[in-house]
């Protein structure tokens, strides 16, 4: 499945007679009232903290299609914020938004967010393993001498951060998760995320998918905590061809890291302002999006 060079990327929305709530790296967000927002997905990609100048053909479609496929697989393990998707039964004043909205956005609950990143990883890469090699642990977590690079962890483990307005997140150890939540609440979080994790990575080894860690987010809604934002996408994860699995190295994968390594190759300082793409890898990423896609859900985005 291979993207067209002249398929059309949402880079910014422009609703000007809706009211902005947040705009994100990829995400704007629009308040429709007190207890309703619109999650719209754009084609936006960022890498090591900015977002670059050429946007992913479809790739916010792909991140709202897929997380409302996980919404469904895991609502009963964990109550979501979606309310519908399909833009027909949206208020009559998005209707005349209908074609840019069709497919890339959610109209969702508003929640009363935790100011946590509930991260678990199931297996040993990225910063994590550059602090295992310096430390021999993970968020203050000791684990098992002699670990290689991409192993399974003996136990998914769960390494909540905070959630920054810019820059990167912060891991934070459980005890500082319990003083900013509370820890009835943080143990809930804790639980909840190793249980939605273990489901959804059962599932996806079944697919041919590693998903080698992620990061959720929770909030409080007249349903109780209530899972958010978006889900187990190859931008919250990393998805790993089961087939060209091999510990002791890096793996290929679904996700944007293809764009982090074309970056470093240029030598970027990660300093804005932020380079533009090649269209081969702006292409080429589409083609890992989309396919990360097909292999979660068993069928192709309409493209």
């Amino acid at each position: 499945m291979t993207p067209k060079l002249l398929d059309p990327v949402l880079l910014q929305t422009d609703f000007p007679d809706l009211r902005l709530h947040a705009s994100g790296k990829v995400r704007d967000v629009y308040q429709l009232d007190d207890e309703r927002l619109l999650f719209v997905a754009t084609d936006r990609i960022s890498a090591f903290d900015y977002v670059l100048a050429t946007g992913i053909p479809h790739k916010g479609r792909v991140l709202s299609q897929i997380s409302l496929f996980w919404f469904d697989f895991l609502s009963d393990i964990v109550p979501n914020h979606l309310i519908t998707a399909d833009v027909e039964r949206y208020p009559q004043a998005l209707q005349k938004y209908a074609d840019q909205l069709r497919g890339r956005s959610m109209l969702v609950r508003r929640a009363q967010m935790f100011p946590v990143e509930c991260v678990v990883r199931g297996y040993i890469s990225g910063s994590a393993w550059k602090e295992y090699k310096a430390t021999g642990k993970v968020c203050g977590i000791a684990l098992p001498a002699g670990l290689r690079e991409s192993e399974a962890f003996p136990e998914p483990i769960f390494t909540p951060s905070t959630k920054a307005s810019s820059g990167h997140d912060e891991n934070i150890s459980f005890a500082s998760m319990c003083e900013i939540v509370g820890t009835e609440t943080a143990s809930t979080l804790r639980d909840l995320t190793l249980r939605v994790y273990k489901k959804a990575a059962d599932y996806a080894r079944q697919r041919g998918i590693i998903i080698a860690d992620t990061k959720f987010e929770f909030g409080r809604t007249a349903l109780g905590i209530t899972l958010a934002d978006e889900v187990l996408t190859p931008d919250s994860s990393r998805f790993w061809p089961a087939d060209k699995y091999a510990p002791g190295r890096s793996q290929e994968s679904y996700d944007k890291q293809y764009v982090r390594d074309y970056l470093e190759e240029i030598h970027w300082n990660k300093q804005p302002p932020a380079p533009a793409l090649p269209s081969e890898v702006a292409l080429r990423t589409s083609e890992k999006y989309l396919d990360a896609y097909l292999q979660v859900t068993g069928h192709k985005l309409d493209v």
